[in-house]
């Protein structure tokens, strides 16, 4: 028999840029309306530091930005590694067609549109991308599905 598992919050995306976090985060900030915090490397204890030679003090260590009642985390990958989304997206229901029209609009800017955003048999709008930060999104509008 399986056992229900009580989690105290809702799981938060966290997302990994090569160099490009604080502009990604600044740039979502203006999309959602809210202002990203964000922590330096340079801001670590400095023993902490030590461990980690190279990595550029303007490198973000973490970032975190409210986006309606939840979060997206994200920081600056200091591996040198890809940091290429594979097999996930941040998902994104909106309350109205408006709205969702007026967030795919920033997001599919400079980004690759993967499925246009369309009526489905499920929802009033719907649809898939990449941003220019190689961030992968699927937005929907909340709602019945149209006629």
């Amino acid at each position: 028999m399986q056992s229900k598992v009580e989690v105290a919050m809702q799981p938060i995306p966290y997302l990994f840029f090569n160099g490009t976090c604080r502009d990604a985060m600044t740039y979502y900030g203006k999309v959602f309306g809210s202002a990203p915090e964000i922590m330096n490397f340079k801001d670590m204890p400095e023993d902490v530091r030590a461990g980690m030679p190279g990595v550029p003090d303007d490198a973000i260590m973490h970032a975190g930005l409210a986006v309606g009642d939840g979060w997206i985390y994200a920081s600056d990958d200091p591996s040198d590694g890809p940091s290429a989304m594979a097999g996930s997206d941040v998902s994104l229901a909106l309350s109205d067609e408006a709205e969702t029209q007026r967030i795919w609009d920033a997001l599919a800017d400079g980004g690759e549109i993967r499925m246009p955003l369309s009526p489905m048999f499920w929802t009033p709008l719907f649809g898939t991308l990449t941003d220019r930060f190689g961030t992968r999104w699927m937005i929907m509008t909340d709602g019945p599905a149209p006629d």
